[in-house]
């Protein structure tokens, strides 16, 4: 598969670099989905922004394209659980799962970085990759380990999320464009 795809010849990131990009995604992953959860208040529409509009998701794919599959991952893992910790968001029974979904967004997308793709694609294989281990550890937690989350959540989150996932597809490949080109 390796002499299938080509890649391109972006800089390496130093551990510093990388710590950093890691540490601003995981405050990104707490506080963009704060800014809709009080418009959700505001509105009197609650978390169902947040579900709409997946906002979590957003830094953690974008810090995958720009700083690697470590900081990806890290970010993805810690990201939802740093939220939970300040804000008690997500909830306990979907935390495990959304730590295991944005790592793997993470992770796929800095495995993508340096893979000669448009950035649309690499985001939509990251968000399949994702929504697919995620479903599968739902079905894991369920029918051995005896989740009370319902694996109806696999498909109602898919529907909910369909504005989240057309953000992400108009958002971050500008995003990743401009902030590559920035140094030209």
């Amino acid at each position: 598969m390796s002499t299938m795809l080509k890649t391109l010849e972006k800089p390496r990131l130093s551990v510093k670099v990388q710590a950093i990009a890691t540490l601003a995604a995981i405050v990104g992953a707490v506080a963009i989905p704060q800014i809709f959860h009080v418009l959700g208040a505001a509105s009197g529409l609650g978390t169902s922004l947040g579900e709409a509009f997946l906002p979590m998701h957003l830094p953690i794919i974008l810090v995958g394209l720009l700083a690697g599959p470590y900081a990806g991952a890290i970010s993805g893992l810690l990201g939802p659980l740093a939220s939970f910790a300040l804000s008690g968001m997500p909830g306990a029974m979907m935390l495990p799962f959304m730590m295991i979904e944005l790592c793997i967004y993470g992770l796929t997308a800095g495995l993508l970085r340096n893979v000669k793709l448009p950035t649309i694609v690499k985001v939509v294989i990251a968000q399949i990759s994702g929504r697919a281990v995620c479903a599968g550890a739902i079905l894991l937690g369920v029918y051995v380990f005896g989740s009370q989350v319902k694996v109806s959540t696999i498909w109602t989150s898919i529907g909910t999320g369909l504005f989240g996932l057309a953000l992400q597809w108009a958002l971050l490949p500008l995003i990743v464009y401009r902030l590559e080109n920035l140094k030209n």
